[in-house]
């Protein structure tokens, strides 16, 4: 549960102190998913700049210099890699033969290792799984919509990736995981974020809530490009199959074979990091709660205790427990 942002100025109409406020303002709402790191890249020159640190985004100046075109940013919640070792933070560095790249996950990828050793891909001292994305696009020596579909074939898990290259080109390549996606035709500006809710935050504060938008709709499998002018093209891919990484739940209705979606099974896996149980979340899920409800309550342990007493509760379990323990 992490969170990408970032903007691109095609027609370099918006003034500077705008989009300088703009880049802090949505890194600072994507807070509420990941605040252990965050960081940003921006083309200088012909350069990819990447300034990441491990602290939350309110505590870093995000201050990308006068006359950059697009940004592309990520705050980070760990789950594998410790974000104190900085070279585990997004974005990360990628180069092929014929451009450089910066690229940023939110997700969680479990066959990076199995990977690494399938495709004879080098060691590294990266940490987190998202590099392994990194690695494959290199690998196809090109930066284009096969070497990202052969990327977003290759991996099993719950992503949406960005990437930004040296010409101020930004992609997006979606899978499960939200991806918020405007364009502000009158201004020659496209803004993006993981959600509706970061997105709608940022740009209240920037005062660009009042401009009229038109939302660019992005599918799982979809490839986006949009180019330095503002164009945009596609492409698709056909995501893996994406199964439990356990074959059999337990929890209080018996047994269910595994068939979660990417996006829940991200979040069964997470719920030990928030010192909840996996099969809390489970129950949560199968009772009819939406993934993004469930996320709120993984953010939430109150909410969270509350919502499953009152399932048990329902369900004949008579044992209530507050969040405090049980009474």
């Amino acid at each position: 549960m992490c969170s990408l942002f970032g903007w691109l100025d095609y027609q370099g109409i918006v003034p500077y102190k705008i989009k300088r406020k703009l880049t802090q303002a949505l890194a600072n709402a994507a807070e509420e998913r990941g605040t252990d790191a965050a960081g940003i890249s921006y083309v200088h020159g012909k350069d990819i700049v990447i300034f990441k640190r491990p602290k939350p985004a309110h505590k870093l100046h995000f201050n990308p210099p006068e006359g950059t075109r697009a940004v592309l940013g990520h705050t980070r919640m760990t789950t594998q890699g410790s974000e104190k070792k900085n070279q585990n933070n997004h974005p990360f560095y990628g180069k092929t033969p014929d451009i450089s790249w910066s690229l940023a996950h939110n997700g969680c990828l479990y066959n990076d290792a199995s990977l690494r050793k399938e495709k004879k891909l080098p060691d590294t001292n990266i940490e987190t799984d998202s590099y392994i994305a990194v690695q494959l696009i290199e690998s196809q020596n090109k930066l284009d919509f096969d070497s990202l579909r052969y990327m977003a074939e290759a991996v099993h898990g719950s992503f949406t990736f960005s990437l930004l290259d040296e010409n101020n080109s930004l992609y997006f390549v979606k899978g499960s995981n939200p991806l918020c996606l405007l364009h502000f035709a009158n201004i020659g500006l496209y803004v993006y974020s993981s959600t509706e809710s970061i997105m709608k935050n940022a740009l209240k504060r920037v005062g660009l809530h009042k401009f009229a938008f038109e939302r660019i709709e992005a599918d799982d499998g979809d490839i986006i490009k949009i180019d330095s002018s503002g164009n945009i093209t596609r492409s698709q891919f056909q995501p893996a199959p994406t199964y439990a990484s356990f074959s059999k739940c337990k929890w209080w209705y018996g047994e269910y074979d595994d068939y979660y979606s990417a996006y829940e099974q991200t979040l069964i896996d997470m719920a030990s990091l928030y010192g909840s149980d996996p099969d809390e979340i489970i129950m949560l899920l199968e009772y009819g709660y939406t993934v993004v409800e469930v996320e709120e309550m993984l953010m939430d342990n109150n909410l969270l205790r509350e919502t499953v007493n009152e399932i048990k509760y329902l369900s004949g379990e008579y044992i209530y427990e507050d969040c405090y323990g049980i009474v």
